[in-house]
């Protein structure tokens, strides 16, 4: 399987490189970008020979002129493309993300609905399918604040100290990347053609910047993890954590001692989840591998170990280290390959916590080296 992407780099495309990864381990994997657009025989080498082409590229915001104007070039500059590198072959499943705002009497809405109709006549002259996928506002771990969506405005301001101006009365329509990227993965797989309605969750902006109020105050001045009732309650949580990662990657305990020793709590939460002990020989590495939804905390209770995480599709390694001497908690980020490493000359006794409990059919657990 071959699948290309553009508009990697940004956050329903980054999403989908990492549901790839995640999902389709063996695909390969193509990106395009600005180098590719500008650039007809380097676009037209990136579609060749796909299999799938996701269209993601594109601009929200600015002069009406430049919506329209870059919208629609790059939409021309991929449909030149296909037909320049399908020339006698099969052309590859075109799959757009549209938005909510198409039948909209705005610039943005303007140029959605031309680039479908401009991928669609592509698809009914080349005998290929399309796939028309409208997308209500789209959150997810990494979004742009003041770019993406509310909720990435709202998570970099309120973990930042700052006070969201909200808009009284506003109503937002929410999906997280995740659940996008994994119906555009179930597009390719069964081949459909035609408009794909995505549907999120309906939500008051008050309430929304007023939850993500609380998941501060709950996560990082009472140390409760917030109840995670429902699949868009944890995403939301994972993005909200994604705003705090690295400079919380470290939560302080507070040590109750006296004659008797030393007594932490290690765990509070709402919902319940599972918590394990497991113990490592010294060079033990645990781990090397990443979630996707799945929200799991470490605590060394015993030995030294290294913690060491990497962000899918980069290379820099950030280490942690921690010691039973000095409890800390450290959360694991959504998409961020992670290991545990016994670094110590005696045993290691670390507590796991995840937020559910595990399934060998279905773990959101998928093998990847932090080291590369």
């Amino acid at each position: 399987m071959k699948i290309g992407i553009t508009g990697a780099d940004g956050l329903l495309g980054w999403h989908l490189r990492a549901r790839i990864r995640a999902m389709l381990p063996n695909a390969e994997c193509r990106i395009a970008g600005r180098a590719e657009f500008a650039d007809s025989a380097a676009l037209a080498a990136f579609a060749c020979g796909l299999d799938a082409l996701i269209h993601c590229a594109g601009i929200n915001r600015g002069a009406d002129a430049d919506v329209l104007g870059i919208n629609g070039g790059l939409a021309a500059r991929l449909v030149a493309a296909c037909e320049s590198a399908c020339a006698g072959g099969e052309m590859p499943h075109l799959l757009f993300a549209n938005s909510t705002h198409h039948d909209r009497d705005s610039a943005y809405g303007q140029s959605k609905r031309e680039v479908a109709a401009a991928f669609a006549a592509l698809a009914q002259r080349l005998g290929g399918r399309f796939s028309d996928v409208i997308l209500p506002n789209v959150f997810g771990e990494f979004g742009r604040p003041f770019h993406n969506s509310a909720v990435a405005t709202f998570c970099h301001q309120i973990t930042h100290g700052e006070t969201p101006a909200v808009n009284p009365g506003g109503v937002m329509e929410l999906v997280h990347a995740q659940a996008v990227a994994g119906q555009f993965l179930e597009l390719i797989e069964s081949g459909a053609s035609g408009q794909t309605r995505v549907k999120g969750r309906t939500v008051l902006v008050e309430d929304l910047a007023r939850q993500i109020a609380g998941l501060r105050a709950d996560y990082l001045d009472l140390r409760i993890l917030p109840a995670m009732t429902d699949s868009h309650d944890v995403a939301l949580f994972n993005t909200f954590r994604s705003y705090l990662f690295p400079r919380h990657a470290e939560l302080p305990l507070d040590l109750h001692t006296d004659a008797r020793g030393t007594l932490f709590e290690a765990v509070r939460t709402y919902p319940g989840g599972q918590a394990f002990l497991s113990t490592s020989h010294p060079g033990v590495v645990r781990g090397n591998h990443f979630h996707t939804r799945k929200f799991e905390r470490f605590l060394v209770c015993a030995g030294e170990a290294e913690i060491r995480f990497r962000k899918l599709f980069t290379t820099e390694v950030l280490t942690v280290r921690v010691s039973g001497r000095r409890p800390v908690i450290v959360d694991i980020p959504t998409f961020y390959t992670h290991s545990i490493e016994n670094v110590g000359e005696g045993e290691l006794m670390t507590l796991f916590w995840s937020n559910e409990i595990y399934d060998p059919s279905d773990s959101d657990t998928f093998p990847e080296k932090v080291g590369i």
